[in-house]
């Protein structure tokens, strides 16, 4: 039977990110500290760390949002630096912040972000409502995002991230602070991204998420990547009976990061 391991080695990376340093001004610790981080076509990568790992920062420039201070990108065999364009083509992003506009309907909300996408006709007409039957607001279409649930946000927040198709998509917690039935929508979508072949790096911080939806998980602290590998590579290193959570506190520490 072929491992899982050996399986994605045999799959094309999609993103490679090697040596990507970042220092936000003021603060005299990187951000960022030499993170390597590589992506196989069509697997969910999970991302874990404590608050100020890194996480939100390496989701950030991989999605040309800010410029590294060193290091190199390359997804889909695009430059990061030199080819910002076509990389902007082909990936997509969730934020952790509501990245909608309030005053805006769901509909208006997507047809704009569509357009910014290049798409549009009736192949945007479809996109969307394909894209709000997905995350389940078809009959909130013509609402105004500001009148929505924590959950409908999120759900809505998703959906433009969907909307154009990319081939590699950045989630970040996407499910924090919602309710259960909208969480639940939200990974079963992600499962179906994932079966139609779209590659995924997922930040959370539910345990339980990553082990639903990642061949391989990464956990990482002060700006780098300490161990990485599929469920059961990581819990090998822990001690017999060991969990992902027991092993996440035994590499970050104990210590409240609640700055």
């Amino acid at each position: 039977m072929i491992s899982e391991t050996a399986h994605l080695a045999s799959i094309p990376i999609v993103l490679e990110a090697t040596g990507l340093t970042h220092h936000y001004p003021g603060n005299p610790l990187p951000a960022l500290d030499g993170l390597d981080l590589h992506l196989h076509e069509g697997e969910v990568f999970g991302l874990l760390g404590p608050n100020g790992a890194g996480k939100t920062t390496a989701i950030a420039i991989l999605s040309t949002i800010l410029t590294p201070g060193s290091g190199s990108v390359v997804i889909k065999g695009h430059d990061l630096r030199r080819q910002q364009r076509a990389v902007r083509r082909i990936i997509g992003l969730v934020p952790q912040e509501i990245a909608l506009y309030p005053a805006l309907t769901t509909r208006e909300n997507l047809r704009f972000f569509g357009k910014l996408h290049g798409l549009g006709g009736e192949l945007l007409i479809r996109r969307i409502e394909e894209t709000l039957a997905a995350v389940g607001l078809e009959t909130r279409a013509d609402q105004r995002i500001g009148t929505f649930s924590g959950g409908m946000k999120r759900r809505a927040n998703l959906a433009v991230g969907m909307l154009h198709h990319p081939q590699i998509l950045f989630l970040d917690e996407p499910t924090v602070g919602i309710d259960a039935q909208s969480r639940n929508l939200i990974l079963d979508r992600i499962e179906n991204l994932r079966d139609r072949g779209t590659t995924v790096l997922y930040t959370t911080h539910y345990m339980e998420e990553a082990q639903r939806l990642c061949q391989r998980i990464a956990i990482m602290d002060q700006g780098r990547i300490l161990t990485e590998g599929t469920l059961d590579q990581l819990l090998a290193q822990g001690p017999p009976g060991c969990d992902l959570g027991r092993l996440f506190l035994h590499l970050t520490g104990k210590q409240l990061r609640d700055g």
